[in-house]
């Protein structure tokens, strides 16, 4: 009968463990939702205000900064003859550098599209919307003519 008492004991101290284990990585997911939201709306905001020119933009060499799927993404944006010539990823030091280089995949629809208005990348949404965020950045840093 002590063993069984024992027992019961031990199973109740396990289940209300992962009770607790279990709340707390429930707070811990919803913290990270809510952080991601606003990094979303926050990167949507930038998209949306560089989504506003013609298509045509000002030669040079402009930064933006987004956030990804890991922290901030720093990509460069060469414009050439009012047109983007080349997207290049200059930080990306918290990123997953699996998610990372499915990512990049992005940049080449960017030069086609002549836009940062682009689809994100299946399979590494939160870093290609990081780079494609940074790009609209960069581009609104440049503005259109």
């Amino acid at each position: 009968m002590k063993k069984f008492i024992i027992r019961i004991i031990n199973v109740c101290v396990i289940v209300t463990a992962l009770f607790g284990y279990n709340k707390v990585t429930l707070a811990h997911e919803q913290t990270d939702a809510e952080a991601k939201a606003e990094a979303d709306r926050q990167n949507a905001e930038i998209a949306a205000q560089a989504g506003e020119s013609d298509g045509s933009y000002k030669d040079g060499t402009y930064q933006g900064t987004a956030t990804g799927f890991g922290g901030d993404i720093t990509v460069e944006v060469t414009i050439a003859d009012g047109k983007i010539e080349d997207v290049e990823i200059l930080s990306a030091e918290k990123e997953d550098s699996a998610y990372l280089t499915m990512a990049k995949d992005i940049v080449p629809e960017i030069l086609e599209a002549q836009s940062a208005d682009v689809d994100t990348i299946s399979g590494a949404t939160f870093s290609s919307t990081g780079i494609k965020n940074a790009t609209a950045q960069a581009l609104e840093e440049g503005g259109a003519n």
